[in-house]
């Protein structure tokens, strides 16, 4: 066995490379596809606290773990309320995680004007409260995930993970924008590595990683213990393994679309897995020549004539043509009797 990347607590983990919780994204299907190319551990979307204290209702199936199992398991929360956030978290250990974190990073209006994600960034007394809190009364190791702070003049986040740590925090994952950038701007790297100098437990450096490059220039920058990928990771997993999508070829693309495909039709079946599956096929195709297929995999109903239409733009398309290729030469599709032009 090789040797921890680093422990989360008593939780080791190996590798560098971490799926970033996402709404709508960071799925059941989609982790197991990002834990094939090396995701060394995985986040889970994040979930209202509101949502686990009463009786059950979809959101608790964004803390569903996959029947193959994976570990490390991370469910993450959010709340603006102390106690309300250790109930939520009491119940859900039961489910299984490997460990609970806290969202302190989420800059939607509706949850951070309401103090919950980077909004519990401005309440330093709820932060700690909250983590002091969960590390006496849960088993399971805790940590949070959070941004530079509220805005430009507001920026923090090395107050708030001092207190994280001093009150129990195992993990820090540092995305290095403020709420008032949301995405947009740069990433601020020389953040993280402040942040990791500052802190004896284990730091995540989120942002601004769009290539295999880019990781290990992080790593290198800031000293952190792995990169969370989001947004760069969304049609493009393999970017885990450390490989550009611009080195595949249209071969390996359609690939991983069909083990997609299967992981997303076992877990939510035939009508909600292709729905599900054509939210991830537009960035599977992003930027790709292929704009005729993905209008017809998008009025596709029923699970055979999804398959079909694979088969077609495989045929259609030279298995070994580079997608760098593809990127740039305008593709026109054979003529079919799907009329798809």
């Amino acid at each position: 066995m090789p040797s921890p990347t680093f422990f989360v607590r008593d939780v080791p983990v190996y590798g560098d490379t971490i799926l970033s919780p996402m709404a709508a994204y960071s799925d059941v299907p989609f982790r197991a596809i990002c834990r094939r190319f090396g995701a060394a551990m995985h986040y889970t979307e994040f979930v209202p606290t509101e949502a686990l204290l009463h009786d059950p209702n979809p959101l608790w199936r964004r803390l569903d773990i996959h029947p193959d199992g994976e570990n490390p398991m991370v469910f993450q929360i959010f709340g603006h309320d102390a106690q309300q956030i250790l109930q939520a978290a009491q119940r859900i250990e039961t489910w299984g995680p490997t460990i609970i974190d806290i969202n302190l990073g989420c800059s939607v209006p509706k949850i951070s004007e309401k103090g919950a994600g980077v909004g519990m960034m401005r309440q330093p007394k709820l932060v700690a409260e909250t983590f002091r809190l969960l590390s006496k009364h849960l088993s399971v190791p805790v940590t949070g995930k959070l941004r530079l702070g509220w805005d430009e003049s507001s920026q923090n986040y090395l107050e708030i993970a001092k207190i994280m740590v001093d009150n129990g925090a195992t993990l820090l994952a540092l995305h290095g924008r403020t709420r008032s950038q949301k995405y947009r701007g740069q990433a601020d790297w020389e953040a993280i590595a402040r942040l990791k100098q500052a802190v004896s437990v284990p730091v995540l450096g989120n942002g601004d990683v769009r290539t295999a490059a880019d990781i290990d220039q992080l790593k290198a920058h800031t000293g952190c213990d792995g990169v969370m990928i989001g947004r760069a990771a969304l049609g493009n997993p393999w970017l885990f393994a450390r490989q550009d999508r611009e080195q595949l070829t249209f071969r390996q693309v359609t690939a991983v679309l069909r083990h997609h495909l299967h992981e997303a039709l076992a877990y939510y079946g035939p009508t909600d897995g292709l729905q599900n599956m054509n939210r991830h096929l537009k960035k599977y195709l992003s930027g790709l020549a292929l704009k005729p297929f993905l209008r017809a995999f998008q009025t596709t109903e029923t699970v055979p004539a999804f398959q079909e239409l694979l088969d077609e733009m495989e045929t259609a398309v030279s298995a070994h043509l580079p997608i760098a290729e593809l990127r740039k030469t305008p593709f026109f599709p054979l003529p079919t009797k799907r009329n798809i032009t």
